[in-house]
């Protein structure tokens, strides 16, 4: 009896292992979107992924022909907005890394930005998981994107040698 549950526990740390080696790469770059971090100085990212991961293969053997990465994408995903909802106050409200591209954006629009067009997750689904309606994912994820195509112009240069009339 000990000998088959050593053999199960073998065979599952093998399957999950596999499973990291090929997916891990690829969650960490989604996690690291959504922090907002540094792709070389993302602890959050690495967190957050560690601590789906985790999940993940708590409830391997619960799986049962469910896809693992989309499994962990959505864990990922939850575990992001209550991270961001309990230290932050809200989706509205983030502390990312100043130099990241998404970091204009709010939580919540990273998170439907990244599922929607990294990850490829359907409007109904990201809707679904996020308890929003798929015309309202669709809306937020329209102002990210518009957000991020429109940068922010700086202040007009200066004109020099411009010659300025008296009143």
């Amino acid at each position: 009896m000990r000998a088959r549950h050593a053999s199960q526990g073998a065979r599952r740390a093998r399957e999950f292992e596999a499973f990291v080696a090929g997916a891990a790469r690829r969650l960490l770059h989604a996690a690291t979107l959504l922090t907002a971090e540094a792709p070389d100085d993302n602890p959050r990212a690495r967190r957050l992924l560690t601590l789906s991961l985790a999940h993940t293969y708590a409830c391997w053997d619960r799986l049962r022909g469910e896809d693992p990465y989309a499994r962990t994408r959505q864990e990922l995903a939850a575990r992001f907005a209550r991270g961001a909802w309990h230290h932050y106050g809200g989706l509205g409200r983030a502390r990312p890394h100043p130099a990241s591209a998404l970091a204009r954006l709010s939580p919540q629009e990273r998170l439907i930005l990244v599922l929607r067009m990294y990850e490829g997750v359907a409007d109904e689904q990201v809707a679904a998981q996020l308890g929003l309606s798929p015309d309202r994912v669709r809306a937020i994820c329209a102002r990210a994107q518009t957000a991020l195509l429109h940068q922010p112009r700086g202040p007009a240069p200066a004109v020099l040698g411009a010659k300025v009339a008296p009143s």
